[in-house]
């Protein structure tokens, strides 16, 4: 035994098994907060009958998500939601981020597109929807343009800040070796511009479920904002809160996606 009372020649704990048990507390503490909301609005909502008719209680909520999983509605537009989120943002992504490079690369480039840019960025995507449906009627195209416009512009400008982010003197020092401008933007730029590329996906990944939920409450006839729309209509709070609910889910898991993948690219940052 040592002077820390430590046992001289004892196997050290390993980090995972040491701090396992804290992890799995800290997890169950954080909980509580969300486990008496839920209690509170249970309780809340059986106490008042008024409040019950406006805000079901949880138990409620529950039951008419699975009635929504019978009919088999619930499945479909979700899968429907999720069909136009990932097709409009894989094009947002395909040309927003190439072009975001390009005008945070070149000030010639950005000169002449940065003022296109900043006139279309401010209009919301919502304010497209009267137009796109007279460009396109009411169809998957339509709805999908409302989603690539709530993710393009986040994409296109966090590419562009955070190829402007990277620090002058590395660029400078890759010049000095004798580095090509295409081997300086791949081995500098773009790497450096990660993860402000990263924020941008996440940040356009949650607007673009915003712009869905929007386009598919006027034109659409299914989803997930069909389906909070005919919840509307038909009285029903509880289905409401389930697409609520769904929406919230598939945010959550989109964005630990986005997380995991940069984790994963950029292991240098965890070096």
């Amino acid at each position: 035994m040592n002077n820390s009372g430590t046992l001289v020649g004892a196997p050290p704990v390993e980090k995972s098994k040491r701090f396992k048990g804290g992890a799995v507390i800290q997890w169950a503490m954080r909980s509580i907060p969300l486990i008496v909301l839920f209690v509170g609005w249970e309780f809340a909502s059986r106490s008042f009958h008024d409040l019950a008719l406006l805000l079901p209680p949880p138990s409620k909520v529950i039951d008419g998500a699975m009635d929504l999983i019978r009919s088999g509605s619930l499945q479909n537009d979700t899968l429907a939601s999720l069909r136009r989120v990932f097709v409009a943002l894989g094009v947002a992504a395909g040309i927003g981020l190439p072009l975001g490079l390009l005008i945070g690369m070149s000030k010639k480039i950005s000169w002449f597109l940065e003022p296109i840019v900043n006139f279309f960025r401010p209009i919301p995507p919502i304010a497209w929807i009267p137009l796109s449906i007279v460009w396109l009627g009411v169809s998957e195209a339509q709805n999908e343009f409302i989603i690539f416009l709530g993710a393009f512009f986040p994409i296109l400008l966090n590419a562009v800040q955070g190829i402007r982010q990277v620090d002058p003197q590395i660029v400078r020092a890759a010049k000095t070796l004798g580095a090509s401008p295409l081997c300086i933007a791949c081995t500098v730029l773009i790497p450096g511009a990660l993860p402000s590329i990263f924020v941008g996906l996440r940040v356009g990944a949650g607007i673009a479920w915003m712009a869905l939920v929007a386009g598919e409450m006027v034109a659409a006839s299914s989803g997930l904002g069909y389906l909070i729309m005919q919840g509307r209509l038909l009285f029903r709070s509880d289905y409401i809160i389930v697409g609520m609910v769904v929406i919230g889910l598939i945010g959550l898991a989109l964005d630990f996606l986005f997380r995991e993948a940069q984790r994963r690219i950029m292991r240098w940052e965890d070096a």
